[in-house]
């Protein structure tokens, strides 16, 4: 009888964990760990659902909990979409937002490139409170906890990983790096791991603010970087992608000659992708670093591909949304927009989210 009611209790919170899983994408990599991974199916035949204009560019990449959609314009304004597309409410930032958002419990927390850091209502739209940096917001924010305080972490151009409380702006603790942070820090809890454009693949720890060890990694670092145990994956603008022993602080293994790469990588038992401004994306064997497939889109790769299940998503440059089998690399399914895309998909169950520099965001789903 004990063991029925375990096995009916596991049961219950796993199909909780699903349900929650399937209906957000919380930030822009799906988790803390910046994993880039959903266990969404994603169908092969995939229709467009709406389009939204926004009246600028986008490189924010959009978010979606609780059936809203957020995303940031270089128009200035987070934008928050009911997902048949409909507008619920505008905030007005005064200045482009291009990192993306983070979506915590009720609260929407985003950076513009002014560097401030909001906290909005995620109802309405309404100011909670703002945290000003010295320096623009490109990346998205992540968060951990200590005792019953949520706390956000956001790297800023003003060098400074900063960490306040989330649910009143107040400034924690902020561990100053020595160059730009471009990218979103991971994080596993306990250790926030960003690459910063010093060059340094950096691990600070999440109670302190402390540095905890630093990586030299050779030349800077525009991406943010993908945790799996252990493990860090992340590429450089140089053209090569590493994968970091965290425990040891030695490199694993790295392949060169790469280009450009600016986006996080995805992870998934033996798989880790990665796109890159030479036109590919690229599939490794996340242990050994064997080169598993590759394939050439028509333009650069700025967005972070996302596995789901047993396919991967990318955006490119070449105004194409891409589906591909993750064991094979075969295109199973692409949807030309006919604008770039810098941003990165957000996928739950029956909504797959892009964003344009056209200012467009586009929704898909099954036909």
């Amino acid at each position: 009888m004990k063991l029925n009611l375990y096995i009916l209790i596991i049961c219950c919170i796993t199909n909780l964990a699903w349900a929650q899983q399937s209906a957000r994408w919380s930030n822009f990599r799906g988790d803390q760990s910046l994993q880039g991974y959903t266990e969404v199916t994603v169908d092969n035949d995939l229709t467009l659902l709406w389009t939204f204009m926004t009246e600028d560019i986008i490189k924010s990449s959009p978010v979606i909990c609780n059936n809203r959609l957020y995303v940031g314009s270089n128009d200035g304004k987070l934008y928050a979409l009911n997902l048949d597309g409909e507008l619920e409410w505008a905030f007005d930032a005064a200045s482009s937002i291009e990192a993306p958002p983070l979506i915590l419990e009720e609260r929407v927390y985003v950076g513009s490139l002014e560097g401030i850091l909001y906290a909005l209502d995620s109802k309405d739209g309404k100011l909670i409170w703002k945290y000003t940096t010295d320096g623009q917001i490109s990346g998205s924010a992540g968060w951990y906890q200590t005792g019953d305080r949520k706390n956000i972490i956001i790297g800023s151009y003003d060098f400074c990983l900063h960490s306040v409380d989330a649910s009143t702006g107040e400034l924690q603790w902020k561990y100053e790096s020595d160059n730009f942070i471009n990218g979103a820090p991971a994080s596993n809890g306990q250790t926030a791991v960003f690459g910063g454009c010093d060059g340094f693949l950096h691990m600070v720890d999440l109670k302190t603010g402390k540095v905890k060890d630093t990586v030299n990694m050779g030349t800077y670092i525009a991406a943010s970087a993908a945790l799996e145990s252990h493990m860090a994956y992340v590429g450089d603008y140089d053209g090569i992608f590493y994968s970091v022993d965290l425990d040891t602080k030695k490199t694993q293994w790295k392949e060169e000659n790469m280009g450009t790469m600016i986006g996080s990588p995805a992870v998934k038992d033996n798989y880790v992708l990665i796109g890159s401004q030479n036109r590919y994306l690229y599939c490794f064997n996340r242990h050994t670093g064997g080169l598993i497939w590759k394939f050439k889109t028509l333009n650069k790769i700025e967005g972070c591909p996302v596995i789901a299940q047993d396919k991967v998503l990318i955006g490119s440059a070449d105004g194409r949304l891409y589906v591909f089998d993750l064991e094979s690399g075969e295109k199973l399914w692409s949807y030309e927009i006919g604008s770039p895309i810098y941003g990165t998909p957000a996928v739950i169950s029956n909504r797959i989210a892009i964003t344009a520099k056209d200012g467009g965001i586009y929704c898909f789903g099954p036909e």
